[in-house]
């Protein structure tokens, strides 16, 4: 009888005690969803836009730099998704290649993306700025106002995720 009271006692001051403590419910965090294109890309570990714009600003035409950040949309290759133009700041974008053409993102992409690659400054010839400005869609008008090689940054994507 005594062992039948300590298992009593026990258990009311198990129920008393664990009614006592305040509850607390954390909904887990509804996952971002991306979609994927060209090699596999994480989440962790990018640099924001603002670094990465640091650190173009800082880098000469032979620099070259492994990168993986976060930019908006501000254009992508209406023809095919073989490029696109991401934001860096309010004055400065970077052209987004993919790697050997190995893929492309949808025509109508917007929003924030994920790139994974590497980082350059290049020249562009003026052809080759022809020939994005007509893909984009310009007039004629505005692409014979190309005539001289423009000094830009960019980026060969490896992998990118596009934020649905």
């Amino acid at each position: 009888m005594k062992s039948t009271v300590v298992n009593f006692l026990a258990i009311l001051f198990l129920l008393v005690t664990g009614s006592c403590k305040k509850e607390v419910r954390r909904e887990a965090a509804e996952p971002e969803a991306y979609t994927s294109y060209g090699d596999s890309v994480t989440l962790a570990g990018y640099w924001s836009t603002e670094q990465m714009n640091r650190k173009f600003t800082r880098m000469d035409k032979t620099d070259t730099i492994p990168v993986k950040f976060t930019a908006t949309i501000l254009e992508v290759c209406p023809k095919k998704g073989c490029w696109m133009k991401v934001k860096l700041d309010e004055d400065r974008q970077a052209m987004v290649r993919f790697k050997d053409y190995g893929f492309f993102v949808p025509k109508d992409a917007t929003g924030e993306v994920v790139i994974e690659g590497k980082a350059y400054v290049e020249e562009m010839p003026v052809k080759d700025a022809r020939h994005y400005a007509e893909d984009a869609g310009k007039t004629e008008e505005e692409i014979a106002m190309i005539t001289e090689p423009e000094l830009i940054y960019a980026i060969e994507a490896t992998g990118v995720l596009i934020r649905e």
